[in-house]
């Protein structure tokens, strides 16, 4: 193989879920069997790279300041669900069990993989709490130690007066489990089924 077949492919593997098998297959779909779309796949990427941005909100992608969710008056911007990526928040979406708005951290603490608290967007979800516009906060993130770790530093982080609702999300998934790779069926349950937490 070519030095540049070679770099397109290191460079796709890097990407979640892709191998060198699967990195292998698609530079070759690509540059042989398909080369015609190579342009479109390009011009398609510049320009995500150029609009897609974060939500001032809530974190999720948009290409305005805001995202349609936040953006949506019929959403019940009172109910927050904190989610640790903007792929839990598409699952829960697609799901249709949720009429609330989300804030999305971009990760979870892990002092083990040096992730503390400035590495998330806890500081906004901080704000959206002392402003008072939330009357319900619904922890889904994922049930292992370092999702039940950002969920106690969550809750520590209230404001005194605790006017907030915690919920955690948690029937229906699996221990160890996330929120991405649950089907509508048992997102729905889980949303259902939350709990209060601490």
């Amino acid at each position: 193989m070519t030095p540049a077949f070679e770099k397109l492919q290191k460079h796709l593997k890097q990407l979640p879920g892709l191998g060198f098998r699967s990195s292998e297959r698609i530079a070759l779909h690509l540059l042989v069997e398909k080369p015609s779309r190579l342009p479109e796949l390009v011009a398609a990427l510049e320009e995500a790279a150029r609009s897609v941005r974060r939500c001032e909100r809530c974190g999720n992608l948009a290409e305005a300041e805001l995202c349609g969710i936040c953006a949506d008056e019929r959403r019940d911007r009172a109910v927050v669900c904190v989610v640790e990526h903007v792929p839990d928040l598409v699952a829960i979406e697609r799901s249709g069990a949720f009429r609330g708005v989300y804030h999305v951290l971009h990760g979870k603490l892990s002092p083990i993989h040096g992730v503390g608290p400035e590495d998330l967007s806890l500081a906004a979800l901080q704000a959206r709490l002392v402003s008072g516009e939330i009357s319900e906060l619904i922890l889904a993130l994922p049930n292992d130690v370092e999702g039940e770790a950002t969920c106690h530093f969550i809750t520590e982080q209230l404001p005194p007066d605790r006017a907030v609702k915690v919920t955690r999300i948690g029937f229906g998934l699996p221990s160890g489990g996330g929120v991405l790779y649950a089907d509508s069926v048992t997102l729905k349950s889980a949303l259902d089924g939350r709990r209060g937490y601490q």
